[in-house]
């Protein structure tokens, strides 16, 4: 889904796939079918965007074989899906039984990182559309927090350095542009935007910018346009911002909440949550649900839950989404006379884990729910000023005898997840 901003920018909508499960390419192409197509016919539209999520050996393979590029893109513009964005955070098994904290490994401080999201952009150089001025690849910030030295973080920094030549490789033997946008989350080395901004000084801000998850932003108690003003400030893009709204809860007190709470305390992913700050302290902190409701937290004022709920409707009372944060963060990346990006990925890929009765039934129900939040975002877009608009016929894409692009980086050895 494409619209223009008043200053003329073309701005790109799409949803993120690692909400579907798929390890292999020709797991990946499966999708198409199975889920995209469906969430486009279900939105009505005639194109709709996706980021992508390749895992580590699918992008590999592609950025291995120029061909196969060519094929996932015909295959792409034969369903009506195109693609401008990325999703490189997860590297692999994304929908393990248990995920946690295994989704921060390999880290920044480690070449497979690099290779990984490389590969990512050399590939995306193949995907991208014709009038598409750019592409984006997201990324975890840096690490987790904990053992995190001074001598991982120089290796990142010269990583970084190696990642900012790559790309500028990739344009120069493509010709098209692909940015990285480093994700501040929760718990992370790169938390909120002022340590997204110390943790990237001395990058090339031209390569290297920020992705905004705007759930990650309301779980830090963060205001949207004082953090984007920060990054302005600091000179550093918004490459992407992620259209994504966390659980709330006003009174963690209360046993009807934390009875509510119980439902979303799940095995599978890390829900890092945060209770506002007593007047004059600081923000408190659970590395996940269950342990705040087992005591880690207080519960003596709001809760906002790092667990990304859909867009349009709200969890069933006494909880409630930061969906107010959400719109404050569009609404100051597009609110303005001039578009802050162009990227937009709605990520809300917890639907499988919600609570029972909060879940999609069939894929056909998973398809309706995702093409509600793409409806969601898009009135939110036209609220805004936006309008919409349709891509350019494509032209017809060869299939390259020979690679044409850069061979891949073999992957490096990498810590197993969870050690």
């Amino acid at each position: 889904m494409r619209f223009r901003h008043p200053d003329g920018t073309a701005v790109h909508l799409a949803y993120c796939t690692n909400v579907h499960p798929a390890e292999t390419l020709e797991g990946i192409t499966a999708q198409l079918a199975a889920y995209a197509e469906p969430v486009r016919r279900a939105a009505g539209e005639s194109v709709i965007g996706l980021g992508l999520w390749l895992p580590v050996d699918a992008a590999a393979a592609l950025a291995a074989d120029p061909g196969a590029v060519t094929r996932l893109r015909r295959e792409l513009a034969a369903r009506g899906l195109e693609t401008v964005t990325l999703n490189g955070f997860p590297y692999k098994g994304f929908h393990a039984p248990v995920v946690k904290r295994a989704v921060y490994y390999p880290d920044w401080s480690e070449p497979a990182r690099l290779d990984y999201t490389l590969n990512l952009a050399r590939v995306l150089a193949g995907l991208l559309p014709d009038d598409a001025e750019r592409g984006s690849v997201s990324t975890l910030p840096l690490a987790w927090r904990t053992a995190w030295s001074r001598t991982q973080r120089a290796a990142a920094t010269r990583q970084l350095d190696k990642l900012a030549a790559g790309l500028r490789r990739i344009e120069a033997e493509t010709g098209r542009t692909v940015r990285v946008a480093v994700e501040p989350e929760p718990g992370c080395v790169a938390e909120t935007t002022a340590q997204a901004v110390e943790a990237l000084k001395g990058v090339d801000h031209e390569w290297i910018g920020l992705c905004l998850d705007a759930c990650h932003l309301a779980v830090a108690h963060e205001e949207p346009a004082a953090a984007v003003a920060e990054l302005l400030t600091a000179g550093l893009q918004v490459v992407k911002v992620q259209a994504s709204s966390a659980l709330q809860a006003a009174d963690p007190a209360d046993p009807r909440v934390r009875e509510a709470l119980a439902a979303f305390a799940e095995p599978r992913f890390l829900h890092q949550t945060r209770e506002a700050a007593p007047a004059g302290g600081a923000l408190l902190g659970s590395d996940d649900l269950g342990p705040a409701l087992a005591g880690a937290l207080p519960g003596e004022a709001p809760w906002r839950i790092h667990y990304h709920v859909p867009l349009h409707e709200e969890p069933a009372p006494p909880l409630a989404s930061t969906g107010p944060v959400l719109r404050d963060t569009l609404r100051a990346l597009f609110g303005g006379d001039h578009a802050v990006t162009d990227h937009i990925e709605v990520e809300t890929y917890t639907w499988s884990v919600l609570p029972e009765g909060s879940r999609p039934v069939g894929d056909a129900g998973l398809a309706r729910g995702i093409a509600a939040e793409l409806g969601w975002t898009a009135r939110e877009l036209t609220a805004l000023g936006l309008t919409r608009t349709e891509p350019a016929p494509a032209a017809p894409v060869p299939v390259p005898p020979a690679p044409v692009l850069p061979a891949p980086v073999a992957s490096a050895a990498q810590k197993e997840p969870g050690s």
